[in-house]
């Protein structure tokens, strides 16, 4: 062995001394550092992914939530449109019955009334023709020829329906 060789290999341990001693462990503890952090991260970014599956989970039951309240809102808005429109029938109905059962007390009434006036004007026309017939009755033919005349005279333009 020569001295040049020894002398090399004395430097290359000494490098390798100071290397260790200065660069190795920082180089090491950098490497765990960053391990570390690494791993950090990935636990972070499960817990984020976690998170972020129940938010998107609660989200999903919220929407559907919300969709069964919105049809709810929807049936009852619906219901509440056939009540009010049965609602609306029968008090139309209603109307419609009160109207007619008026409109018939009245034709009913204006009927009374008009037999009410007939009656009237025919006992006024009989009596009438049998005052005539009273202060001349001579004879059949003069009682005859009366009440001949008293049709002649009973025309419709005088007593309307009734001639």
């Amino acid at each position: 062995m020569n001295a040049t060789l020894a002398a090399q290999i004395i430097n290359f341990l000494i490098l390798v001394a100071i290397l260790t001693k200065l660069a190795y462990k920082p180089i090491l503890t950098a490497l765990e550092e960053r391990k570390s952090r690494i791993a950090r991260s990935l636990d972070e970014a499960e817990q984020e992914r976690t998170l972020a599956n129940t938010m998107k989970k609660e989200s999903q039951e919220q929407i559907a939530a919300a969709r069964v309240q919105a049809r709810a809102i929807i049936d009852e808005a619906i219901a509440l449109g056939e009540r009010s429109k049965e609602a609306m029938l029968q008090q139309a109905r209603e109307e419609h019955a009160r109207l007619l059962k008026e409109t018939q007390e009245e034709i009913e009434r204006d009927y009374q009334q008009a037999m009410n006036r007939l009656r009237v004007e025919v006992a006024s026309l009989a009596v009438a023709a049998a005052e005539r017939i009273i202060e001349k009755n001579l004879d059949a033919e003069t009682n005859t020829r009366l009440v001949q005349s008293f049709i002649k005279d009973f025309t419709k333009e005088k007593y309307g329906e009734l001639a």
